[in-house]
């Protein structure tokens, strides 16, 4: 290996003068050979190593300093040096003397140097950062029970929740699929007098019909063919627990029959078996159907829904809380980023187009999204054309501003009628109706947006343009 160059040549000041200048901005600077050897080394790092790192570390492999993952010989940031890439925000553990530290990495190769003033040997830049020096508002949890939420609909959802930490009773959570009924069985799960017991989940709708009686309540040997030996099933395991039946919508009709008995009775029967076992398992359902057009229809026991509905929780939309899109996205750009060991963040642009689509999918939509934009995106900073194409369209259609309330009114108000016939309504017009629908619903804006069939955003902005906001609101909002 070349000798390092000697203290107060050209090169040292050089590498002394960009030392400071990244030491200033609390950053570690770190200058790697061809071979990925430490050629320079911020002073700074001994904060870190102790003592002598800055010296001792000289001359070492990088991998044995940032972890052989990031700077192995096929780790993806020694990869994407050879080929001439940077790479912002990725992490790597430096082994400190109190242990493990986080440590957010960019690198890059040195442009080439036409005064000669670098050290010809350096061909890498890393710069490294502590991690924790980040924003905790990035990742911290927003709401009780671990969950984020700055909503008012969620807010409401969790004082319910709250008033079941004493109750064993049957819940029936609904909402649209990916709204996270799951994540709501389990906190209440682990917020019940049952926290200790096991918490059970089997999905309806992912077993075939002939299956999913065995799956819950087990079967004896020889009951059907395959039965090599009694299974237990999802109700034993769940004793002294609970059990989440999860798409109870798609139950078939003859399994509806013996779980309505469970419920009624706390008793069941094994498969192929006569014996009656008793149960004292919670139970949990959840499903994105709506259960009384399933009744009407004659799909869905009348009875049975009204014993699994002791207790409901519906889950709204995330188009309705558009309020905890920005902080459930950072939290999940964030481990996001620690599967893949980059410091993500989105730009201004990223974050309104996010805030600008519908999300069909609800949380698991937006989640899917983040990892494709992580996977596209080349820096550290996600940018629109990072994330899928369907979002980036919705957001170009929600930038045009819609040319008159389309307003969705009740049946006694004529002016509502109008609207609803397709005529522009007079502004003077537009204002009392708006304001006869607040006065209504008792200004609660979530309730008359959802009469209006409008999104609270576009209710806000009507009021705004027609005076119906007072000061307050107009400070809050601006």
């Amino acid at each position: 290996m070349e000798p390092a160059p000697a203290p107060g040549s050209t090169r040292d000041v050089a590498f002394a003068a960009v030392n400071a200048a990244f030491g200033s901005l609390g950053r570690i600077c770190m200058a790697l050979d061809g071979q990925f050897r430490v050629r320079h080394v911020s002073e700074r790092i001994e904060s870190l190593l102790g003592a002598g790192s800055a010296a001792r570390i000289g001359g070492a492999p990088v991998e044995t300093v940032l972890g052989p993952e990031l700077f192995g010989p096929d780790g993806p940031l020694r990869q994407a040096l050879l080929a001439g890439e940077r790479r912002e925000g990725w992490r790597a553990f430096l082994h400190c003397e109190r242990g493990p530290r986080l440590l957010s990495v960019t690198a890059a190769r040195l442009e080439h140097d036409p005064h000669g003033v670098c050290d010809p040997s350096a061909v890498y830049l890393v710069v490294l950062r502590p991690a924790d020096e980040e924003s905790p508002d990035a990742t911290a949890p927003i709401a009780g029970f671990g969950v984020i939420c700055r909503s008012q609909e969620m807010t409401r959802v969790f004082r319910l929740i709250e008033t079941l930490q004493h109750s064993e009773s049957t819940v029936l959570v609904t909402g649209e699929s990916g709204t996270g009924k799951e994540v709501m069985a389990r906190i209440i799960h682990a917020n019940s007098p049952r926290r200790n017991g096991a918490f059970v989940a089997v999905n309806a709708a992912a077993l075939p019909a002939e299956l999913l009686e065995s799956e819950l309540f087990g079967h004896v040997r020889g009951a059907f063919t395959g039965a090599i030996r009694d299974r237990v099933g999802r109700f034993e395991s769940a004793e002294g627990g609970t059990l989440f039946l999860d798409e109870v919508g798609d139950l078939p009709l003859p399994v509806q029959v013996k779980l309505l008995r469970v419920l009624q009775e706390h008793t069941y029967e094994r498969v192929g078996d006569d014996a009656q076992r008793r149960t004292n398992a919670r139970i949990i359902a959840a499903t994105h159907r709506d259960l009384r057009r399933a009744v009407a229809a004659g799909t869905f026991r009348e009875d049975l829904y009204y014993r699994l509905r002791v207790f409901p929780v519906e889950l709204p939309p995330l188009r309705a809380r558009r309020e905890d899109i920005e902080p459930i996205a950072r939290v999940l750009l964030s481990r996001v980023g620690a599967r893949t060991a980059r410091a993500l963040r989105f730009s201004p642009d990223a974050l309104r187009a996010l805030l600008s689509h519908d999300w069909p999918g609800n949380v698991r939509e937006l989640e899917n999204a983040l990892e494709y934009a992580a996977t596209v995106c080349k820096g550290q900073t996600l940018q629109p054309e990072d994330l899928p194409p369907e979002i980036g369209a919705s957001a170009a259609v929600r930038t045009e501003p819609p040319a008159a309330l389309p307003l969705a009114p009740p049946p006694t108000t004529a002016a509502l009628l109008a609207a609803a016939a397709g005529r522009r309504a007079d502004p003077h017009d537009e204002r009392a109706t708006l304001q006869a629908t607040l006065d209504a619903h008792r200004w609660n804006r979530a309730d008359t947006a959802r009469a209006l069939g409008l999104s609270r955003s576009t209710l806000w902005r009507r009021m705004r343009a027609l005076g119906l906001l007072a000061d307050g609101d107009r400070a809050g909002e601006a």
